[in-house]
């Protein structure tokens, strides 16, 4: 994730506009001598922007998180920043955003220099190392959600073709929406919405818990076994891993978190769906390919459960026995 430096000090309202393709979510760091302040979150299309302050703003720095939305796997935006400020799930505002309390945690924050945008506004920009401008970032938003549908768009680019026209076309067929919802503007909202409903085709992991669900996958492609994750499940919600190819065998792995990221535990026992597959994994973002001797290579051996998809498609509901 880049970001558009310049500036001044902030004494106009400040947007964040995001040139992604991923919709994102975005934390604000307001960092002054008295104090820092976080609040968060700002949920953010691809090719819109989106006011985090309004009016006048004293500080000395203003610092930005952000996260993509769940349902594009295993944290897609690198998050960098040398600041870390505390943050919560569900939406916040932390007035001592050093010291977390519980039910927060410590998330890298990057400082921000916004430059004056033509309405005389700050503005900042989220970008990829594509460079795409708005129009672009658009398409290539589609682009990833359709892929993750298991519709043929790739590459993802931001460059519009027969090829992405019919995937589209075909995406918004089988989910029953109209044509010209790509110009409204809860497009992507609806988008994300058909993406996590169960599909008749790959696997597909459903949420019917209270809690945070992290889960990973693994696919043996008849030559090496390649496990993958973490991806987030959250409450009332569905999502598609994003397996590629065709694999000769799928496993899964899921386990119930709480706000801390510590495992659910209902009688002692954790709460997670797995099986006797002993698949190597670690605590945070992981795809390994090797699952000899976990242990001494410094990963967890996990118990993943196979999936059977010859019907074409699997869902996986978990749910609070």
């Amino acid at each position: 994730m880049l970001l558009t430096l310049a500036g001044t000090p902030a004494h106009a309202d400040l947007k964040l506009c995001n040139r992604m393709s991923y919709v994102v979510e975005a934390a604000i760091g307001i960092d002054d001598k008295a104090s820092t302040a976080s609040r968060g979150w700002f949920r953010i299309d691809p090719a819109q922007c989106r006011v985090v302050v309004q009016g006048t703003l004293s500080a000395d720095r203003i610092l930005l998180h952000a996260r993509a939305l769940g349902v594009y796997g295993a944290s897609p935006v690198p998050q960098n920043g040398s600041d870390r400020l505390c943050i919560a799930q569900e939406n916040f505002v932390i007035a001592a955003a050093r010291q977390c309390r519980s039910g927060q945690t410590a998330a890298p924050f990057t400082e921000i220099k916004p430059s004056t945008g033509e309405d005389g506004n700050l503005v900042a920009y989220l970008a990829e190392d594509s460079e795409y401008d708005d129009e672009q970032a658009k398409l290539a938003g589609i682009q990833r959600l359709l892929v993750i549908a298991g519709y043929d768009a790739a590459p993802i680019d931001g460059v519009d073709g027969p090829k992405t026209q019919a995937a589209l076309a075909a995406f918004l067929k089988s989910r029953g929406l109209a044509a010209d919802i790509v110009q409204a503007p809860n497009f992507f909202d609806a988008m994300i919405k058909a993406v996590e409903a169960p599909s008749t085709s790959g696997l597909t992991w459903c949420n019917d818990t209270p809690h945070k669900i992290m889960a990973a996958v693994g696919s043996d492609d008849g030559k090496l076994v390649t496990s993958r994750g973490w991806y987030r499940v959250d409450p009332g919600k569905c999502l598609h891993p994003d397996v590629t190819g065709q694999p000769k065998q799928i496993y899964s792995f899921a386990e119930a978190v709480d706000a801390d990221n510590r495992a659910v535990r209902i009688k002692d026992k954790p709460l997670n769906w797995g099986g006797g597959v002993m698949l190597c994994t670690r605590d945070s973002k992981f795809e390994i390919t090797d699952h000899s001797d976990c242990a001494a290579r410094g990963f967890n051996r996990t118990g993943f459960s196979s999936v059977d998809l010859s019907g074409g498609g699997k869902t996986l509901r978990f749910a609070v026995p």
